[in-house]
């Protein structure tokens, strides 16, 4: 049985993991890649990883129409339109800004659920989606915010990441509800994914010039283009297992350590520093963390009361 230390320690393990990826990200833009080339290569990447996963358990990929549409979805609304931005975003502002941005997935998934019929309606959750759109409001705002108040236009094109990823969560619900509670292997979920990822994001690539040959002299942001990737495979897979074992309430506290490791990381490994706006708009979005979170009896652990997805 898995206990409750091993649970923690995974989950700490994730956030770090998940944090991470936001300062390789700042580097591999730092040279001017741009967002459908960095793409195509995480792609690549998270398929390689998924498939040679699948490979060692001699599992293959599912086929069925309503996987197709499982496998756009998530390619689209989990990776394309959300990556897309976020490295738009990343090459403009700092790592901490967008890990605080990114922070914002549950509090945009929450009224989207709502819309949906997915959730009811919760004023203290309500509450927890003031404090986000608060923190925004001081990273845009105020003239000591961000090193060049122009670039709060980034802020706002960052936003549509958690967006995209606040309605990916609603239609993994959808997807579920189709089929009655029955999802394929989340590794097989990314490698279908990582493949319909691939056909949308190699002709973009070309098409835009774009495009990032592997045949070159490999410096810092190639090597963090890889890393990033496999950071985020990582964290995801394990996201999905914590799930699994502790059950998607006690999973979901990842958000807060995802914030936290991601701007400690910005801070030791890039140097940045933030003004006392950005640490109150860090303070006002885990308050809003807390609240939108959802609650349920649930205890963790071990096995005990798992939810499986």
């Amino acid at each position: 049985m898995t206990t409750n230390k091993h649970l923690y320690l995974v989950l700490i393990l994730m956030g770090a993991a998940w944090g991470l990826v936001f300062t390789f990200t700042k580097i591999a833009v730092s040279t001017g890649h741009q967002p459908f080339g960095i793409l195509v290569w995480q792609m690549v990447i998270m398929a390689i990883f998924s498939a040679a996963i699948l490979m060692v358990r001699r599992k293959s990929l599912a086929l069925r129409r309503r996987d197709f549409v499982l496998y756009i979805g998530v390619a689209v609304l989990g990776t394309v339109f959300p990556n897309y931005f976020s490295y738009i975003a990343a090459a403009e502002l700092p790592a901490g800004i967008m890990v605080i941005i990114v922070a914002l997935v549950p509090l945009f998934a929450m009224p989207i659920a709502l819309v949906m019929g997915y959730e009811k309606l919760s004023y203290v959750r309500l509450f927890g989606i003031v404090f986000g759109a608060l923190a925004v409001g001081l990273l845009v705002g105020p003239d000591a915010s961000l090193p060049d108040p122009a670039k709060a236009v980034y802020v706002l094109l960052a936003i549509l990441m958690p967006l995209a990823y606040g309605a990916e969560g609603s239609f993994l619900v959808w997807a579920k509800t189709r089929t009655k509670g029955e999802i394929p292997d989340p590794v097989k979920v990314l490698f279908g994914a990582s493949v319909v990822g691939m056909l949308i994001t190699v002709p973009l690539a070309l098409i835009t010039g774009e495009f990032i040959s592997p045949v070159r002299v490999w410096a810092a942001p190639e090597w963090a283009i890889v890393v990033a990737a496999a950071l985020n495979w990582v964290a995801y897979v394990g996201y999905v297992w914590l799930i699994g074992r502790a059950g998607p309430v006690f999973a979901a506290q990842v958000a807060y350590l995802v914030t936290g490791f991601g701007v400690i990381w910005a801070m030791v490994l890039l140097g940045e520093s933030y003004s006392a706006y950005i640490w109150a708009a860090l303070g006002l979005m885990m308050v809003g963390l807390f609240l939108v979170q959802p609650r349920d009896n649930a205890e963790v652990s071990g096995n005990d009361g798992a939810k499986q997805i």
